[in-house]
């Protein structure tokens, strides 16, 4: 009977162990759960704050640093502004974000250029068009030139010829850029020729002073001619846009070690280092060339300069300052670009500066050696005969070189005789006469003749002994000397005589 209270009351007190085991596992699961809870709160605001930050960094992605790559694009000094959380810049976020930007930078720069290739290939159309039109008027305009002979209508022709020329210019630089050719093939010309070519396409030619000092016959191969007259007349141009009216522009020919240089100073404003630099840049032809960096209006000259420099391998370089105050442009022509004319079979053209150097004289050739046994007699002296200013003076008889005196002391004139002819020169054989020589020739014609007057005594002044004089009213047919007639009858006017003088 007494072991039944006791079972009870054990199984009572293990019940209320087991009811406090349970309670305080169930006291531990829910503080569990409240941390669950709240770690699930702190992390879902956290998510919150990272979905903000986020949709933040979007929204400035868009807003500010999109516009901005693309703008770099084309202005290449604008700076893209970084993550809006400078945190996000070393997380895969932010270089996420920084791809963005430059597959943007590519795709803009990619539609940019082709864009422009089609925008380049319409303005070569149209260029084409109105170079052949301005070469047809061209054509019209030498052709009245040649027709009619009145002075005044001439120069009005040459006049609208000249400003044909200028619109022809433009309208082949402006082809030149968008990737079309010259326009025109020449043949070997002389170099000083190109350059007074490029002078004289422009409306401010006489303000350009060139000095040549190349040698005599310095030319340039067929497919540089064009080139270089083209680079030539947008350097000229530039030095006279920039300079004042009432200065000039001083052009240089010189020889270099590695060719020729074409050297153009002017006395303008200048560049600031930011121009020089985009200008270098330009004329160096090393990027490509668009015409939405040149402007508006654009201004094609320096970029058709780096079109011509990349294709025809020259150089081009104005980095550096004029000594007047200016810019200093220096093309630099290399010698694979330079061939040699004969300056007597082919000259210069009339109007090209002449060059200050001489052609270096002939070496002396050496006597064959004698084959025979005795010694050659030496030839009979041939008297040779006089050239230019020395033959019209010994035809003229002027003072200091006049013939034998008389016995009464009145100088007598040397009569020519027949070995002192000279000999005929065969037609094919005989240069080409220049007009230099012939101005030479009518100047020393002229300078002779008045000599001779000079030196010629007075008849009122001298004894009438009967004897012929010199110039004097006695003189027979045998001393008359029909040229000195002609001289005196042609007196030089100012047109006529300015060349000889």
């Amino acid at each position: 009977m007494t072991a039944l209270p006791d079972l009870a009351a054990g199984g009572l007190a293990l019940g209320t162990l087991s009811a406090f085991a349970l309670g305080g596992q169930l006291v531990r699961l829910r503080r569990r759960d409240a941390r669950r809870r709240a770690e699930i709160a702190a992390l879902r605001t956290q998510l919150d704050g990272s979905l903000r930050a986020f949709t933040s960094e979007v929204e400035h992605l868009a807003a500010r640093r999109v516009p901005a790559a693309a703008g770099q694009v084309t202005h290449r000094h604008l700076d893209v502004p970084g993550p809006l959380q400078p945190l996000t810049a070393d997380t895969p976020l932010g270089r996420s974000l920084d791809d963005v930007l430059v597959a943007v930078q590519s795709e803009v720069a990619a539609q940019r250029t082709r864009v422009d290739a089609a925008a380049q290939a319409g303005m070569r159309g149209a260029t084409r068009e109105i170079q052949a039109a301005l070469y047809r008027l061209q054509d019209a305009l030498r052709q009245l030139q040649q027709r009619y002979d009145d002075p005044e209508l001439a120069q009005t022709l040459f006049a609208l010829d000249h400003e044909n020329e200028q619109s022809l210019r433009r309208a082949q630089v402006a082809a030149v850029v968008c990737g079309a050719w010259v326009g025109l093939a020449r043949e070997e010309s002389h170099l000083v020729d190109a350059v007074t070519g490029g002078q004289a396409r422009l409306a401010g030619y006489h303000r350009v002073t060139v000095h040549n000092h190349l040698e005599p016959g310095t030319a340039l191969v067929s497919h540089a001619v064009e080139p270089v007259a083209i680079i030539v007349a947008e350097l000229l141009d530039n030095a006279l846009r920039h300079s004042a009216p009432d200065t000039d522009v001083v052009v240089s020919l010189e020889h270099v070690h590695h060719g020729v240089c074409v050297t153009i100073d002017d006395a303008g404003l200048g560049m600031t280092e930011d121009e020089r630099r985009r200008a270098q840049r330009l004329v160096a032809g090393d990027d490509p060339i668009l015409l939405t960096d040149l402007g508006d209006p654009p201004r094609m000259g320096l970029a058709a300069i780096g079109r011509l420099t990349r294709q025809f391998d020259l150089r081009v370089d104005v980095s550096s300052a004029s000594p007047y105050g200016g810019v200093r442009a220096v093309l630099r022509v290399d010698s694979h670009l330079l061939s040699r004319l004969d300056p007597d079979e082919k000259p210069p053209a009339a109007s090209a500066p002449r060059t200050t150097r001489r052609p270096a004289p002939a070496r002396p050739t050496a006597p064959a050696p004698n084959s025979g046994s005795g010694p050659t007699p030496a030839p009979a002296p041939v008297p040779a005969p006089a050239h230019g200013y020395d033959a019209e003076r010994t035809e003229s008889g002027a003072a200091g070189h006049q013939g034998p005196a008389a016995e009464d002391g009145l100088p007598r004139r040397r009569r020519r005789t027949a070995s002192a002819a000279p000999r005929p020169v065969a037609a094919e054989t005989r240069p080409p006469r220049r007009p230099e020589d012939a101005a030479a020739a009518l100047g020393a014609l002229q300078a002779g003749t008045a000599a001779a007057r000079s030196a010629a005594p007075d008849p009122a002044e001298q004894p009438d002994d009967g004897t012929p004089e010199r110039g004097g009213r006695g003189a027979g047919p045998a001393d008359h000397d029909p040229r000195a007639d002609r001289s005196a009858a042609h007196e030089p006017t100012d047109h006529e005589g300015g060349a000889a003088r």
